[in-house]
């Protein structure tokens, strides 16, 4: 999960990044000029800035230049424009910016890009790390943990690895709870990405949404978290 501060004087364009990047389990922070972004990036250092170029007031290049002229400049930049010339982009990415999003922004370019750019963000920390952890247990157990047994399931609890209460139960419903713990699980692990569950589950967005909302799963809840 990361901070993302996002730039742009169209409330419309705020609020549909902010929708959908939350909805992947970032925090996002909103400015809809350079005053407010300079105000946001002096109280903290987000992740990533998603950076407007034609904003009234002050610029994005502007903006841009006084970050990396006063050592603010400490953390990926991608621009947006929907009307910017190959040397604006050119000029930005000679002052520091890391990539270039043309509007209107498509959802799968957005968040690749956006991934893409958290993988040059020098404090944050991908949520996938749980996963490899989790399917690589003696790379990251310490020594302590390995050289202790593992404890063996007490007799009568467990079938074939599974709980024992699950076959006592009818098929759908004991098919509902597992579905439910699982996918809950995934959402802890994967820091609530709705991308990142999708693909490792193999189920299209739309379908894995529905999923959700059949087993009482409140996807709201990483909305807003740190």
């Amino acid at each position: 999960m990361a901070s993302i501060l996002v730039v742009d004087d169209e409330m419309g364009i705020r609020e549909l990044l902010n929708e959908i990047l939350t909805d992947e389990g970032h925090t996002v922070y909103s400015a809809e000029s350079a005053i407010q972004a300079r105000t946001i990036r002096e109280q903290m250092r987000p992740d990533l800035v998603l950076l407007d170029i034609w904003m009234p007031d002050t610029d994005g290049i502007t903006l841009l230049k006084e970050w990396s002229k006063t050592g603010q400049l400490t953390m990926p930049v991608v621009m947006m424009s929907g009307h910017a010339t190959i040397d604006t982009a050119v000029e930005a990415t000679r002052i520091g910016a890391l990539n270039f999003l043309e509007k209107p922004i498509a959802l799968q370019k957005l968040l690749k890009t956006v991934s893409k750019a958290l993988e040059s963000s020098p404090k944050y920390i991908e949520p996938e790390v749980g996963r490899a952890v989790q399917s690589n247990t003696h790379a990251a157990a310490p020594k302590a943990i390995l050289n202790e047994p593992a404890p063996a399931p007490l007799e009568g609890e467990f079938i074939s690895g599974i709980a024992k209460t699950y076959f006592d139960l009818p098929l759908r419903e004991a098919r509902d709870l597992f579905e439910k713990a699982y996918f809950e699980h995934q959402m802890q692990i994967m820091g609530g990405s709705m991308t990142k569950i999708s693909e490792y589950t193999g189920l299209e967005r739309t379908h894995l949404y529905r999923k959700l909302k059949a087993l009482g799963i409140d996807t709201s809840r990483n909305k807003g978290e740190q």
